[in-house]
């Protein structure tokens, strides 16, 4: 007897018809493991965390690279001829989400003093405190997505 099964052509083989997402142990001498072929049921849901995780992870490294941004401003507040640097946000996060890099611009419209510095303060602390909220607020729906994968596994392993 051979490791296959004989099917009807176009038949479903029996583990895609399973709507637990479990791969069968191998060698399974029924199914080779060339011929594994995931549930449907199995696959659309972990396409859509992929989606969400991935997009949180490159907005968490846009709010990385901006927390840099600011804490270099700081450094350089005393700086003659430094000038303040940020990210257009929006533009960043679209830029990121097509494949995109992330670019530092100079920001304009703010006072400059004797030395030629034009840093703020006050701004700056505002972009740490959004910054803050802003890197919680993605932790958190992560941390969501995780423990969501993580309870359909567990209520996948149980038998009712």
């Amino acid at each position: 007897m051979g490791l296959t099964r004989k099917r009807r052509a176009g038949a479903v083989p029996w583990f895609a018809k399973r709507l637990i997402c479990k791969r069968p142990r191998f060698p399974a001498p029924q199914v080779p493991l060339e011929i594994f072929v995931w549930p449907l049921a199995c696959i659309l849901p972990f396409a859509v965390i992929d989606s969400l995780t991935d997009s949180l992870e490159q907005y968490m490294d846009l709010v990385s690279l901006r927390q840099k941004l600011v804490a270099s401003n700081i450094a350089n507040a005393d700086t003659p001829g430094y000038k303040t640097q940020d990210l257009d946000f929006q533009a960043a996060f679209r830029s990121a989400l097509d494949g995109g890099t992330a670019e530092a611009v100079q920001v304009t419209g703010l006072q400059t003093r004797n030395d030629g510095n034009n840093v703020d303060l006050d701004r700056e602390a505002r972009l740490l405190a959004e910054n803050a909220m802003r890197f919680s607020v993605a932790s958190n729906l992560m941390h969501t997505a995780i423990s969501q994968v993580k309870e359909a596994i567990n209520l996948g392993g149980k038998s009712s």
